[in-house]
């Protein structure tokens, strides 16, 4: 069992996950390649293997009005094996979460066509990295429109027009009001999509009150059995918000804390029977540092489970 965290690292100054140039000064996926050199050095002097790459990694590859920057992933064929080659040496996880702007539900064709392209342009880069099958792209159902039915009808067949190579690294994960875990093993049943559980999510927006451990155990089912299920954890924030005027406010619940509620996670993970192997993104603003300072918290409140997550 692998913990993981999303793009920024923050406990070394100057690594930098991907080239975030605007597109007056040429930023390219070369660059972003070199930057990640850097940073997966760091994941192994920290003993992490697990990782969520930047979705700009490729800078305006796909963005139509850009078409100078369309050929990058050809232009970089050498270094995406070589920074493949040393992720797989690392043993490290890797995976995408696509752009909030990429819905295969979208009904306006020319959004539904860039969603696509988009995502053919992140499973390129996985592909050209020649990573393996639990290198994902993690997606949302998108909106519902004011027809939830039609929307998940919509994914679908949104889905259904991907070309196979897509389809195989897409994963799809239930949202906090929209979709829940229902809506997307319906999806799993009629197009084979894996699930990712998300517990902050599903103690969000749980309509059909599916208990958690029944929640993740049909998130899991969705995996073939010869790969490693992926899930998301994170706890809320609590902490006292202001607004302009400096007027207190609560915090909104679906958004992540700094670090991990390390009683939370020992709480989950212990609640849960006997089950198969899962892979733990861990969604905190902190990133790099709520890793290490979660791994402290068990190695002394839940040594066992310290143990288990290496």
């Amino acid at each position: 069992m692998r913990l993981g965290f999303p793009v920024s690292v923050l406990g070394r100054a100057g690594l930098r996950s991907h080239d975030s140039r605007r597109w007056q000064n040429n930023p390219h996926l070369s660059i972003s390649l070199a930057y990640l050199r850097d940073v997966f050095l760091y994941l192994e002097s920290q003993q992490i293997t697990m990782y969520r790459l930047s979705s700009n990694l490729a800078p305006y590859l796909t963005h139509p009005e850009l078409p100078r920057f369309h050929g990058q992933i050809q232009e970089c064929g050498a270094e995406l094996e070589t920074v493949g080659k040393l992720a797989r040496r690392l043993g490290l996880r890797l995976s995408f979460h696509a752009p909030a702007y990429a819905l295969l539900n979208a009904p306006d064709p020319h959004r539904l066509r860039q969603s696509q392209a988009t995502l053919a342009g992140l499973t390129a880069i996985l592909d050209g990295m020649g990573l393996g099958p639990d290198a994902v792209i993690v997606v949302h159902v998108g909106g519902h429109y004011h027809q939830r039915a039609a929307a998940l009808t919509a994914f679908m067949r949104g889905f259904e027009t991907l070309p196979a190579a897509v389809q195989r690294r897409l994963v799809l994960e239930h949202d906090d009001r929209r979709f829940g875990v229902a809506d997307v093993a319906w999806l799993h049943e009629r197009t084979g999509v894996r699930l990712a559980f998300d517990f902050l999510h599903h103690q969000l927006y749980n309509p059909d009150d599916i208990p958690t451990e029944e929640a993740l155990a049909i998130c899991l089912a969705s995996w073939p059995p010869d790969q490693t299920p992926k899930i998301h954890f994170s706890t809320p924030a609590t902490e006292m918000v202001q607004d302009r005027k400096g007027v207190p406010h609560p915090p909104r619940l679906n958004r992540h804390s700094h670090y991990i509620n390390p009683f939370e996670f020992i709480a989950f993970l212990r609640s849960l029977p006997r089950i198969r192997d899962f892979d733990i993104m861990l969604e905190a603003k902190a990133r790099d540092l709520a890793l290490l300072q979660l791994r402290r918290h068990l190695a002394r409140y839940a040594p066992d489970l310290a143990q288990k997550l290496g």
